[in-house]
């Protein structure tokens, strides 16, 4: 059974079907057989259908005109043991009705396994693809999310996978169904040629016509997508912002916005669903006006003249009358089926690989800084308009403590981010230790580095988990001297709950001073080797500043620590100044050094002083 799957997608990889939709199809391989259950019982539904049919036939045939033989197969123990061609005709009736109720019964048995294997392998597939978003967006640079609304994300996470998801249950139920039509019409066949004829020419008509309704519900299926990607930006933009927005007064400027997104949605719906819901209908009504006339010009032509049986007349009908809702099913799927276009393509877009920047990971494992990490001709630039950093040649020596100082854009936290790997370098090369960075493995480097910045996030969980984030088994004892070397303890066992207390959304329920000594906690516990600090004592007031700083110290014991600086007064005792300016190092030196050259750095320490002056 696999050697057959495996069959099967050597056959649809060599097809432009499965380069256009590869990134859907490559998710069957986790559930095949799954997915093979639901085609193979859906198929038997279809056969054991057909089976009833030619049962039925024989069966009105023996109720109308027992005296006429039974339809001659050729096999002679088919012809005795089914339909029983020996038998009395009372037998003979009774042996087919019974027939048929089994045959019904193990349809039944099969149409309803058929569907509910459908409906496994429609979650297994919606449950992959999360999973493939998921790894999607874990393994990007984050240069895409910077030129990525995190509500269009989000959109496709939620909606867009769950339409997909329902177009994929749709495809099931297209694919149940068109094996059962096409069973009906190999019976309708075996019954009259002239009629089926007839009646597939008549219902192409239709088919086609409907083709060209589903080009417009597909091309409607964008703007839906769009407006739905839009209204999701702007519910989050919405609850992040509710405390500018109230204490700006700006909740009718807000309200206007909002209204204006939700009326896009309502419009591009409505243009949707207008061309969807006009389709039914009017094929119900060419459906029934086909049948009829096939029907009449049946009886009039071929009963009339003796050509057909009134019995296979009648087992006509019946199919007709059993095909013609399936019929109408069809062409439903196939419109439905075109208002996916929009989700299909978001998904699309997302999960190609193409288009997107991704980090290679090196094989070389990172143990410890042993020496220095080294920029040499690093330049670095988020679009291809704008360069950040400009040649950076600059030595951080293991154990001592670099800073980093410039104005608002001058590419100070742009060159911390390249230390982790964050991104990699337009131009030039790090060294960690002579290595070249990228041939590092990255979780290897990032697992002896902790981060902590002025925008620390918080998570929705506990302190414990705040703190523990990422590590496993980690005592009490440990837990708690973490955190009275953060000086966090004390307004941590003041919570309700003390460590077990839920922060809220982001940290709600701290302040910034808090949120601070919990991710300096956090980092304390991973033990760090290389240290970041992002101005992460910026936007304090003093006393909770001196607290940070006290407890950026302990955490910076035995580190090699990155400093941006916002207040001179933090980075007196560092090692090395390294003062930036448009992206270019403008001067670096220690911070006495700098003084005495009365260059950049003495320029900001002037204006510091003036400040605190005044």
């Amino acid at each position: 059974m696999r050697h057959i799957f495996t069959l099967l997608r050597n056959l649809l990889k060599s097809t432009n079907f499965w380069k256009q939709n590869y990134v859907f199809l490559r998710e069957f391989k986790y559930f095949w057989g799954i997915a093979l259950c639901a085609v193979i019982f859906s198929f038997l539904a279809a056969i054991f259908e057909g089976a009833t049919i030619a049962i039925i036939n024989s069966f009105l045939q023996a109720l109308t005109n027992p005296e006429k033989p039974v339809v001659n197969t050729g096999f002679t123990w088919i012809d005795e043991w089914v339909f029983g061609a020996k038998a009395s005709a009372e037998d003979r009736l009774a042996s087919l009705g019974i027939l048929v109720i089994l045959l019904s019964w193990l349809r039944s048995l099969f149409s309803y396994l058929g569907p509910m294997y459908a409906k496994l392998t429609d979650a297994f597939f919606a449950d992959r693809m999360r999973k493939s978003m998921f790894e999607q967006l874990i393994s990007l640079s984050l240069s895409y999310y910077s030129q990525t609304r995190s509500g269009d994300l989000i959109n496709c996470l939620n909606n867009e996978i769950a339409t997909i998801q329902r177009g994929f249950g749709a495809v099931s139920a297209f694919m149940i169904r068109g094996s059962t039509l096409l069973v009906y019409i190999v019976a309708m066949f075996l019954i009259s040629w002239q009629l089926s004829i007839t009646s597939l020419i008549l219902f192409g008509m239709l088919s086609v016509m409907i083709s060209s309704f589903i080009v417009r519900v597909r091309e409607a299926s964008f703007p839906v997508s769009q407006a739905g990607a839009d209204f999701t930006s702007s519910g989050i933009e919405l609850i992040s912002a509710m405390r500018t927005i109230q204490t700006s007064c700006t909740e009718n400027f807000e309200r206007y916005r909002f209204y204006a997104v939700s009326e896009r949605v309502k419009a591009a719906l409505f243009r949707l669903n207008k061309a969807v819901d006009l389709i039914r209908p009017l094929a119900e009504a060419i459906s029934v006006t086909i049948v009829i006339s096939v029907i009449i010009l049946g009886f009039d032509f071929l009963v009339a003249s003796g050509s057909l049986r009134p019995s296979s007349l009648l087992t006509f009908m019946f199919v007709l009358f059993r095909m013609m809702p399936l019929v109408e099913q069809v062409n439903g799927l196939r419109v439905e089926l075109g208002s996916y276009g929009g989700s299909i393509d978001k998904i699309k877009q997302i999960l190609k690989t193409e288009d997107k920047v991704y980090l290679k990971n090196g094989n070389v494992e990172f143990e410890k800084l042993q020496h220095s990490i080294e920029f040499i001709n690093v330049s670095f630039s988020y679009t291809e308009q704008q360069t950040t950093l400009q040649d950076i040649n600059l030595s951080i020596k293991c154990g001592e403590t670099t800073a980093l100082v410039g104005t608002s854009g001058a590419g100070k936290t742009t060159l911390a981010d390249l230390i982790p790997r964050l991104y990699d370098p337009t131009q030039g090369m790090i060294l960690v230790d002579g290595i070249d960075m990228r041939n590092l493995d990255i979780d290897s480097l990032r697992r002896k580095m902790a981060i902590v910045s002025q925008d620390t996030f918080i998570f929705n969980a506990s302190v414990r988990d705040n703190i523990t984030y990422g590590l496993e088994n980690i005592e009490e004892d440990r837990l708690r001297l973490v955190a009275l070397q953060a000086n966090a303890l004390e307004f941590i066992l003041e919570m309700p709950e003390g460590f077990e207390t839920k922060l809220g959304d982001r940290g709600v329920r701290l302040s910034g001073g808090q949120r601070q000594r919990i991710a300096i906690a956090r980092a304390i516990l991973r033990n760090p080797d290389i240290l970041i600090l992002d101005e992460a004592t910026s936007a304090l007031d003093s006393v909770t500043e001196r607290l940070i700083q006290e407890s950026l110290e302990e955490l910076a014991k035995g580190c090699t620590v990155i400093a941006i600086a916002h207040r001179l007064s933090t980075i007196v005792s560092a090692n090395k100044i390294v003062v930036l300016e448009k992206g270019r190092i403008m001067e670096q030196g220690s911070y006495q050094e700098l003084i005495d050259q009365r260059g950049a750095l003495w320029k900001y320490h002037q204006v510091q002083n003036s400040e605190m002056t005044n």
